[in-house]
């Protein structure tokens, strides 16, 4: 038995509140998600990168993001 489905989807604001190498994102009908992952070294490095310095401790500094961020807009 074949079920054909139409479909017509229309997106006005769609939130992603966290991404990891295993996340679907589904939006509409499948059969089938099979799961794909696929890792590529594009940067040719041939080694585990340098240990990174440690976070400051004390919380009476001024916390600054290691990730510039802008200011959200509407």
């Amino acid at each position: 038995m074949n079920f054909f489905v139409h479909q017509n989807i229309v997106i006005h604001h769609l939130r992603i509140d966290g991404i990891t190498n295993s996340s679907v994102c589904q939006i509409g009908s499948a059969g089938v998600i099979k799961p794909l992952s696929q890792m590529y070294n594009t940067g040719g490095f041939t080694e585990p990168a340098p240990p990174t310095d440690p976070l400051p401790e004390t919380s009476s500094e001024e916390f600054i993001p290691l990730v510039p961020l802008v200011a959200p807009s509407r």
